[in-house]
């Protein structure tokens, strides 16, 4: 669960975000629902969080909901249908699929409901912005990362959430083609998806291993991927070298441990309070930039605790 210090300090990474400041208070009847890509991953209680913290200080009523798991891309359309007939004043959504919901989006285009991407954009021009991490760069550093901790030389697997998301789509490609580019002596020789479950991907990392005894590392490209890759690592008594994404109390234990060697963090509260922000200035008006970066690092043991990482960490 969060707890309330990794909770206020990641409210004070919100300085690091490269946006304007916050907007004034808004009107009180402001309603805007945020539609998310889940539930079970802590990383969506901490955008839950910011988005919360977003709409106390602009005065707005924020709701936040998502399907149990993110392969429930239908649940999430009978969600966003939802939201969309009691008319919000706004709408915040993060796509399990980047086309299924074009539909549901020019809907509200027509009734001129302002449309804010988080996390995970769509293959449409109906959202005003979209609040996210750059996921092919930081897929590329974690890349680099394995690339320096496997010798830049060797064979590699990636365990990923979804092929349909923008950050499963995009996760991937930034980890393929940094290797490609950048290290022609490693072989990405498994691109395999698990809906970004923990049971799931515990049992596809077991198969790469054992197809492929003479690997050295797995990306696990989200929360669920990375902590189900470790989790096959360890109960098949594997030395890989294991690179996750995200954070949560699970990963902070493994990467402590040394199971996990390390993972690219987001700024999930910045996400959930940017969005929330960009809704209200959508509402009043303002133009928004097309895209609103909300950062990323690389953690390991030697810097979790630093002040600048552990301020976007979340457990």
């Amino acid at each position: 669960m969060l707890t309330r210090r990794t909770v206020l300090g990641a409210f004070s990474a919100l300085a690091m975000l490269a946006t304007a400041g916050v907007p004034s208070i808004a009107q009180d009847n402001y309603d805007i629902a945020l539609i998310s890509k889940g539930f079970q991953h802590q990383f969506w209680q901490a955008v839950k969080a910011g988005a919360d913290k977003a709409g106390e200080e602009l005065g707005v009523k924020v709701t936040f909901e998502g399907p149990d798991t993110e392969s429930q891309v239908d649940r999430q359309m009978d969600m966003l249908a939802a939201a969309l007939s009691r008319n919000p004043s706004a709408i915040g959504f993060a796509a399990l699929d980047s086309q299924a919901a074009t539909p549901l989006l020019e809907q509200a285009k027509a009734a001129n409901i302002p449309v804010i991407a988080f996390d995970s954009g769509v293959d449409s021009d109906i959202p005003l912005t979209t609040v996210t991490t750059d996921n092919v760069a930081a897929a590329a550093l974690a890349a680099d990362k394995m690339a320096e901790l496997i010798g830049d030389e060797g064979k590699v697997a990636v365990v990923a959430h979804d092929q349909t998301s923008r950050t499963g789509i995009d996760r991937v490609d930034g980890f393929v083609n940094r290797m490609k580019e950048a290290h022609p002596n490693i072989e990405v020789v498994s691109v395999q998806y698990g809906g970004g479950d923990q049971l799931q991907s515990t049992e596809i990392t077991k198969s790469i291993l054992l197809a492929n005894p003479d690997l050295k590392g797995i990306f696990g490209a989200n929360e669920g991927s990375a902590i189900g890759v470790a989790n096959g690592k360890t109960e098949l008594g594997s030395d890989i070298v294991v690179i996750g994404f995200d954070s949560g109390a699970a990963q902070k234990g493994m990467i402590k441990s040394g199971v996990m060697a390390g993972a690219i963090t987001q700024n999930p509260v910045g996400i959930g309070y940017e969005t929330v922000k960009a809704a209200v200035g959508a509402l009043k008006g303002e133009t928004l930039p097309k895209v609103i970066d909300s950062g990323f690092n690389w953690y390991d043991a030697t810097n979790m605790d630093d002040p600048e990482i552990a301020a976007v960490l979340y457990d």
